[in-house]
């Protein structure tokens, strides 16, 4: 077992040794999950374990963290506790996926060692909100937050037409006169 979480593995061989491995990848190193976030601040804890199931080589486990994303209706931050099981199945084609067992996830791979970062990525991003918004209805909150500061800033005046209206002389019916 490593605590120290390698760049990349060989899931093919971790699965034939049984392999385990834990520890944490910094959130800050994951490109595409950072551009989703307001802060990348922390990490996410890894515990991973390799095996077989018949020929085909498994990576079981479960991630944890907690993120930062951002509300699409406020653009406040949402704090999201992300804790996953994954189940993978490595397969290197198509029809090798279509094989899996139902219960298992296929991970295609094209090269014997990939990057471990990149399987951890792609899970996390699989399972976040693809428009992430917080439960509560806070854009009618941002509106009354507003409309309280624009009422405190702004004196109550009279409405500038008001004049207009006692200038406005009743209409005269002209057409109604008799000759």
């Amino acid at each position: 077992m490593l605590n120290r979480l390698p760049e990349t593995i060989d899931p093919t061989h971790l699965a034939d040794t049984r392999g385990e491995l834990k520890g944490q990848i910094p959130i800050s190193s994951l490109d595409r999950l950072t551009k989703m976030l307001i802060d990348d601040s922390g990490s996410i804890t890894v515990d991973l374990y390799f095996s077989r199931e018949g020929k085909v080589p498994i990576i079981e486990g479960r991630i944890k963290a907690i993120l930062q994303l951002e509300c699409q209706k406020c653009l406040e931050a949402i704090e999201r506790p992300i804790e996953e099981t994954i189940k993978l199945g490595i397969v290197k084609s198509i029809e090798q996926a279509n094989r899996l067992p139902e219960e298992l996830e296929p991970l295609m791979i094209e090269e014997d060692k990939i990057l471990l970062k990149n399987v951890i990525e792609d899970e996390i991003i699989l399972i976040l909100p693809a428009y992430p918004k917080h439960e509560h209805n806070c854009f009618s909150l941002e509106i009354n937050k507003t409309e309280q500061i624009v009422n405190e800033e702004t004196p109550s005046r009279e409405n500038p037409f008001a004049i207009l209206a006692k200038l406005k002389k009743p209409e005269s019916h002209h057409g109604s006169t008799k000759k």
